[in-house]
């Protein structure tokens, strides 16, 4: 496992370097408002696309979960995205609330996390893919996400299988702070997604998240998404965990809303 996270945060890194070196074009090819509403949720894997210029989008959700005996709610794990430019978005993951079941189990907010996403151009027929940079800012609990600045780097990718069925993934390099140290923990995640209609959708998922000094957690995880108008979605999602590490389950829930030219485009 940590042979491949090396061999992961190197070609991470190297795919950031290559698109911060590239001159982009203007936004052909990137989302506009006559397009229906894609979001970063209920699946792990994030959007390989960015929102419209001038659209501001908020996607909300409350995860249950249950993992060692203490079941957890948090909520609303919210993210807002500005499209600021051409193909790029400004991001901001607000604190959520996490609420054990157990008095032993931290209790409290997570972190801020504001991040740059940037949609790339000119990729080959049928592939969409996208470079985010961010941080999590020391603004939450210690017990619940660590102390200290956690910046990260992201590469969510999507390629088109036929008109109804698409292959989603997405690999992340983050730098977590402990006290004395730091470490590097990897996530990677591979999405099969199939298209039910003009407005609905399905996906079954795999998450492997590791850490240089950790040990590893997997995940299966499946849902839906439903367009109730092209700019709102319902969704919901379920999993359970594949070894001893992870947690036996967890069910989530959101809505989110884009609203269309509400910033300069």
């Amino acid at each position: 496992m940590k042979s491949f996270l090396f061999a992961f945060r190197r070609a991470a890194l190297l795919a950031l370097a290559i698109i911060s070196s590239t001159e982009f074009a203007a936004a052909e090819g990137c989302p506009g408002t006559e397009q229906p509403i894609a979001t970063d949720r209920p699946d792990v894997t994030n959007s390989s696309l960015v929102i419209p210029t001038g659209s501001v989008q908020g996607e909300n959700g409350a995860e249950f979960t249950e993992d060692d005996g203490v079941r957890t709610l948090q909520a609303t794990n919210t993210r807002l995205r500005f499209g600021v430019a051409d193909c790029t978005e400004i991001l901001v993951d607000v604190p959520s609330y996490v609420m054990p079941s157990s008095k032993a189990a931290p209790l409290g907010f997570s972190d801020v996390s504001p991040a740059i996403k940037r949609q790339l151009e000119d990729l080959p027929v049928g592939v969409t893919a996208s470079a985010v940079l961010g941080v999590a800012l020391p603004t939450g609990r210690s017990a619940i996400s660590g102390r200290g600045l956690s910046p990260y780097a992201q590469v969510p990718w999507s390629y088109e299988l036929s008109e109804e069925w698409a292959v989603n993934g997405m690999e992340t390099v983050t730098s977590v702070f402990n006290p004395g140290q730091r470490r590097t923990a990897g996530e990677s995640s591979l999405s099969l997604e199939r298209d039910l209609g003009v407005l609905s959708d399905a996906f079954i998922e795999y998450i492997a998240d590791v850490g240089t000094d950790t040990v590893s957690v997997s995940r299966v995880n499946a849902g839906s998404a439903f367009r109730i108008t092209p700019t709102e979605q319902i969704d919901f999602h379920f999993g359970t965990g594949l070894n001893q590490h992870s947690p036996r389950w967890f069910f989530g829930i959101g809505y989110s809303l884009r609203m269309d030219h509400l910033l300069p485009d």
